[in-house]
């Protein structure tokens, strides 16, 4: 437990040192989202009976938590790994794979939840209108812990930053505009829809979107997300020792 919390006490100082260099950055993309979708279609453009934009900011919240979580963890690691060989501080300090893995995780979901509320706070300002329940921000969480989980693995597993940015371009950029954040998958191919269906950020965008419109959870969003938070949690410890 001491282990744990003294990666998270690391976390939180190197997160107090550039606390408005990550709260600038952490608005940007969610700012031009609002301001080209949310002023420019947000109340002329209704989506089952619902104003575009109520519609469109917990898909926003999604791709943004997945993104700030991803990276707070999969940048920073990699480059600890690969090039300033400091992760070998963690390697040989007494403390476990499992205190180091959860403390990384845990910190990285905690950059995202802090870009979340930036977001929300900002989006009620764009005339939003949006239930936030505990239940939301439980999906919330636990979408951030699944990207920051692989942003734990991918940190791992490449073996250049060039990789890294191959990454992004490949798996992490497609998923924000498939995976049903800025429309609905109604209209999508049945077989495609399957596919967009078992990606990670698609259960987390339909299960905030069900919760904040006031509708019922889709049982099948948090069940995936969980299975996606073991498979890549587990899957990091196993490289993470094999580094070791």
């Amino acid at each position: 437990m001491s282990g744990f919390l003294a990666v998270l006490w690391r976390e939180y100082l190197f997160f107090k040192r550039r606390f408005w260099t990550i709260t600038t950055s952490s608005m940007v993309a969610p700012l031009l989202y609002l301001i080209t979708f949310g002023w420019g279609l947000g109340r002329s453009v209704n989506l089952s009976g619902v104003d575009y934009i109520n519609f469109l900011v917990p898909g926003i919240v999604a791709l943004s938590t997945m993104n700030t979580s991803f990276n707070a963890i999969a940048t920073p690691l990699s480059i600890a790994r690969l090039y300033d060989k400091t992760l070998e501080e963690y390697m040989v300090a007494p403390i476990t794979i499992l205190s180091f893995a959860a403390g990384k995780i845990v910190a990285g979901a905690m950059r995202g939840i802090y870009a979340a509320l930036i977001i929300i706070t900002i989006s009620f300002i764009f005339g939003a209108r949006l239930e936030i329940n505990v239940l939301f921000l439980a999906l919330m969480f636990l979408n951030c812990l699944v990207f920051s989980s692989l942003g734990f693995l991918v940190a791992l597993k490449i073996k250049s930053h060039p990789d890294m940015a191959r990454f992004n371009n490949f798996v992490i950029t497609p998923m924000i505009f498939i995976c049903g954040t800025f429309f609905s998958l109604d209209r999508v191919p049945e077989i495609m829809r399957h596919v967009i269906n078992v990606l990670p950020l698609t259960p987390a965008s339909q299960g905030l979107r069900a919760v904040a419109l006031g509708g019922e959870i889709p049982l099948w969003a948090p069940a995936v997300q969980i299975a996606y938070l073991l498979l890549f949690t587990g899957w990091g410890l196993y490289v993470c020792n094999r580094v070791e």
